[in-house]
């Protein structure tokens, strides 16, 4: 120290000590129970890594995978993005988030993975891996065929969608690895993987990715949720031609996971100068994995304790939380980090006050189902899916006002239990969104007719849309009518 004391009177030295301050102010803490990765897109620089090479439940990322197999069948010539997929049995029967398209139904390779990668759709990703693979197995083989050759020397796959296996398996290093080859191989797809939000009819979906549209330079990836891995998210940014990746596995919430991946890559932009002043960590290949059995968060989750179940898209618990989900201790010192918002006012936000803004406004993406169109037909198909809608779902009106459209994504911790749940998806979401609708409009659809309403659910079901508009209040529920919604209760617990 002694030694030290006449360099410490040195502006430079001084200048180094202070740098060194910050970067440790700015180093976030290691939790146990997730895994964090930022890497440069161009050159897989490792600029952080904390638990990164922990195997983990991919859950819903798994469909970058998906994706990319498919998109290299596309580019390999093999089928095109206006190839007609035909939705089976099996991809219909996939439990939510899922488009809920009947078997039959058939829909192009390019509507397909707009609403695999935006809707994070279960039912579409069997689709896409039917098409290309001709079953789920055959395309799981390709899934671990092509891992296996981009070096995620971790990853395992069972299924195209990331629904609960004990087979699915990866790590942050693997999909830091995945993220970039998708990049590097297929350039010129790559729009698949940031698009903001895609309208289906009537119905519009905006990205669970909630970096895109909020988090200035925000260019992909995907989010996933499971009881088992937490909330987690691939997320990529570009700012001044440097691209960065960041992997966040097991935050507490949809919003936790995107103020920490925004911290990752304002940490890492922020770093640009001051690399010198870091260790090398080498690249994200050359990351050593560790053997172990991935970390089941369930409980920590989805148990009793939170308020409302867990679900992918959490914007009804970000609205019931003031839009601070996470709190301080979610976002790891948030405090300590803020964002430059692209010349908005104000100039500097709190990345959970970013998360919690509304979106850039954009036009949705349309997707449709039957074969490619433009112009007029574009218009008619797009119509045809919208008196679909109207006429098969009048729940989805009801979904909205719940603000949980995807409630039914938290069941996929239980494969077995979410078939039961999406065997019978018009019995069930009503239910849930809308408690006393079902059992109230038996009494009123025809008040002067009760009993034969009770005796045709066809009857029943019209008396749904009344119901939703507020016409119920002129007559209150009945208490024991009341208590019926409260069965359909397991089908949505995850």
């Amino acid at each position: 120290m002694h030694a030290l004391r006449p360099l410490l009177r040195k502006p430079l030295f001084n200048l180094f000590a202070a740098a060194l301050a910050c970067a440790a102010l700015l180093a976030p803490r290691a939790a146990s129970a997730e895994a964090l990765l930022l890497i440069e897109a161009d050159s897989g620089k490792v600029l952080q890594a904390d638990n990164a090479t922990i195997p983990w439940y991919p859950a819903s990322v798994t469909k970058i995978m998906t994706a990319y197999v498919t998109l290299k069948a596309v580019k390999d010539g093999r089928l095109t993005l206006d190839t007609l997929l035909t939705v089976s049995p099996t991809a219909a029967s996939q439990s939510p988030s899922k488009m809920g398209f009947r078997p039959g139904t058939q829909v192009t390779v390019d509507n397909a993975l707009k609403m695999m990668m935006v809707k994070s759709a279960n039912d579409m990703a069997v689709v896409l891996a039917e098409g290309v693979g001709g079953s789920i197995d055959g395309f799981s083989t390709i899934m671990n065929d092509t891992a296996k050759k981009l070096g995620m020397t971790q990853t395992s796959y069972v299924n195209p969608n990331g629904l609960p296996a004990d087979g699915q398996i990866t790590s942050a290093r693997d999909l830091g690895i995945l993220a970039r080859s998708f990049l590097h191989d297929l350039p010129e797809y790559e729009y698949f993987v940031h698009i903001p939000a895609i309208r289906f009819g009537k119905r519009v979906t905006g990205n669970f990715n909630k970096l895109i549209g909020r988090y200035p330079g925000a260019d992909g990836f995907k989010t996933g949720f499971i009881c088992a891995s937490g909330y987690n998210l691939v997320a990529s940014a570009t700012r001044n031609g440097r691209r960065l990746i960041a992997v966040v596995l097991g935050a507490n919430s949809g919003t936790a996971r995107a103020v920490k991946a925004a911290q990752l890559l304002e940490r890492g932009f922020a770093q640009d100068n001051l690399t010198w002043l870091r260790p090398s960590l080498g690249t994200v290949d050359n990351l050593v994995p560790v053997d172990a059995t991935p970390p089941n968060l369930r409980d920590e989750m989805c148990g009793g304790h939170r308020k409302r179940p867990a679900t992918d898209d959490d914007d009804a618990l970000i609205a019931a939380n003031g839009g601070a989900t996470g709190s301080a201790s979610a976002t790891g010192g948030e405090a300590q980090v803020t964002f430059f918002t692209a010349g908005l006012q104000p100039p500097l936000m709190k990345a959970s006050e970013l998360m919690a803004s509304p979106a850039a406004a954009v036009e949705p993406v349309l997707v449709y189902t039957g074969p490619t169109r433009t112009g007029t037909a574009l218009i008619a198909a797009v119509a045809a899916d919208a008196d679909q809608q109207a006429a098969s779902k009048p729940r989805g009106k009801k979904s909205r006002v719940a603000k949980k459209p995807d409630a039914a994504d938290k069941p996929t911790d239980k494969p077995k239990d979410a078939k039961t749940a999406a065997a019978k998806p018009d019995a069930s979401k009503p239910a849930a969104s809308k408690p006393d609708a079902k059992s109230d409009t038996k009494t009123a659809a025809k008040p002067a007719g009760a009993k034969h309403a009770a005796a045709k659910p066809e009857a029943a079901k019209p008396a749904e849309k009344p119901a939703a508009s507020g016409d119920q209040a002129a007559k209150p529920a009945k208490p024991k009518a009341a208590t019926k919604p409260a069965a359909a209760k397991p089908a949505n617990n995850s």
